[in-house]
């Protein structure tokens, strides 16, 4: 009898280690999916905040500006004048934040309607797409927009950047 209530404290000791040594392993396994957790995502890039994208008029700016240019270069090669243009009713679909040259910048898209004035009519064009991307100077006061284009030499992708100014012509609202 002495014997049996001998082995019950002994057996009691293993099953408790053996619970204990279970826990051990449990905490560890929960512990090392934690950190892989937290390596993955640090790893992933975080994404600028929503709350700094740009306002209504600095879109329609920078919209102005890039049909500007494209008018500009236009007008050269046809030795046409230069239209007078208006843009109004900007909606934008897809505001999406990611990072050019470790600065903040926002790709956006979306449609506006154009009004061009020509010296004998004018033209009001709908559902115009637009896709742009702009960036927040460091300084966080003025913006640019963002142009992809090739390197003439390298063929390699690169961004053009240009500042986004009043644009007193042609500013609807």
């Amino acid at each position: 009898m002495v014997r049996i209530a001998k082995l019950i404290p002994s057996s009691l000791k293993r099953l408790n280690s053996l619970a204990v040594a279970g826990l051990n392993l449990k905490i560890r396994k929960i512990l090392v999916m934690m950190l892989i957790i937290f390596a993955l995502n640090a790893c992933s890039s975080p994404k600028p905040p929503t709350e700094f994208a740009p306002d209504g008029e600095t879109i329609q700016k920078a919209i102005l500006l890039q049909l500007n240019q494209t008018e500009q270069r236009l007008s050269q090669q046809l030795n046409a004048v230069h239209p007078e243009l208006a843009i109004s009713q900007i909606k934008v679909k897809t505001l999406e934040p990611v990072y050019v040259a470790e600065l903040p910048a926002y790709h956006l898209q979306g449609s506006y309607t154009l009004k061009l004035t020509l010296p004998r009519q004018q033209v009001t064009q709908k559902n115009n797409r637009f896709d742009i991307y702009l960036q927040r100077q460091t300084e966080g006061k003025t913006w640019r927009l963002l142009r992809r284009d090739l390197n003439p030499v390298s063929q390699e992708p690169q961004w053009s950047s240009y500042f986004v100014g009043s644009w007193e012509q042609g500013t609807e609202n």
